[in-house]
């Protein structure tokens, strides 16, 4: 057997099966979007055998990209959790034949307390095709396995149908990047979307001091805070320079404590804005080969953000 080509010959069955799936979108799935959008409740996904792990895998995706769902097991919603379905919930249930036995007692339920039921099956004509309040029917395409048993492509096209779905939602919702950092605290994904402020020492941590204010007197400040640089403002608040532990070491001479801020600061310092990513931060501390910068705000410092402050975070 050539691999190569019988792994091909099994992509190409499922490439023609969501072909001949992005032909047969109509009002139906657009109606399903609708009624999942207007709910006020919670989507509960629900499916057996293979269409229950796809089931789970959308529940997820809705889940992570602002529509609430969960996945229920036919079987354990017969035996109590059918308690978790609230008449604000919608059910979107998944099988190829429409015919599985498991999913009676959740069709039943649906129709006792009116809550809504939409099914995405090959055969309108199903148990669960004519018993859904909106059927879109998938299409009957040829499954890649070549004992006709093994559900692959119908799988497949049941996992892109969920993705459209979800991102359709998430285009209707208008979910944002800020929302989606929200819900993905931990992880890479989280770490990504950081902002600034996320992760940089708040302005009641700042070291700051004036143009005139003697050296010694700033170091004391420096040394006091401990995050490597001190910022000068003038009168208004306004960030007008820096001094940074390096520039200390350049200007270190016998006479510096008898100096000023103003004969040792650099002035008009970069600066970044407290709601950029705090990846774009990284990138801009690495492009001026600095290690810090002042966050500002209407031009008056609110936080400081150090390299390390990335590191710990995981970004940098």
């Amino acid at each position: 057997m050539d691999i190569i080509n019988r792994a091909k010959e099994v992509i190409d069955a499922e490439i023609k099966g969501i072909i001949e799936l992005k032909e047969k979108l109509n009002d139906d799935f657009i109606n399903i979007v609708n009624g999942i959008y207007e709910c006020k409740g919670r989507l509960i996904v629900t499916g057996i055998g293979k269409s229950a792990h796809i089931a789970r895998k959308i529940a997820a995706t809705l889940s992570s990209i602002g529509t609430p769902s969960f996945f229920i097991h036919p079987a354990e919603a017969s035996h109590g959790d059918l308690g978790m379905i609230t008449k604000d919930d919608v059910i979107l249930a998944l099988s190829n034949s429409g015919e599985s036995t498991e999913l009676n007692d959740i069709i039943s339920f649906a129709k006792r307390f009116g809550i809504s039921l939409y099914a995405f099956v090959n055969n309108k004509e199903s148990t669960l095709g004519k018993n859904a309040n909106i059927t879109f029917e998938i299409p009957k395409a040829k499954e890649a396995c070549p004992l006709g048993l093994a559900p692959t492509t119908s799988t497949t096209i049941n996992l892109v149908l969920g993705d459209a779905l979800g991102l359709c939602l998430l285009d209707m919702k208008h979910f944002s990047k800020e929302q989606y950092r929200n819900i993905h605290p931990g992880g890479k994904l989280g770490k990504k979307l950081l902002k600034v402020s996320d992760i940089m020492t708040k302005s009641e941590g700042l070291p700051l001091v004036f143009i005139d204010t003697p050296m010694d007197e700033t170091i004391i400040i420096m040394t006091r805070k401990n995050i490597g640089a001190v910022g000068v403002i003038d009168k208004e608040g306004n960030l007008i320079g820096i001094i940074t532990d390096g520039d200390l070491k350049r200007h270190m001479t016998n006479d510096i404590l008898n100096k000023k801020v103003g004969d040792i600061m650099t002035a008009n310092p970069r600066t970044l804005g407290k709601d950029i990513l705090a990846s774009d931060a990284v990138n801009f501390l690495n492009t001026n080969k600095i290690t810090n910068a002042f966050v500002v705000e209407d031009f008056k410092p609110v936080g400081f953000l150090h390299i390390h402050d990335c590191l710990k975070a995981g970004i940098a």
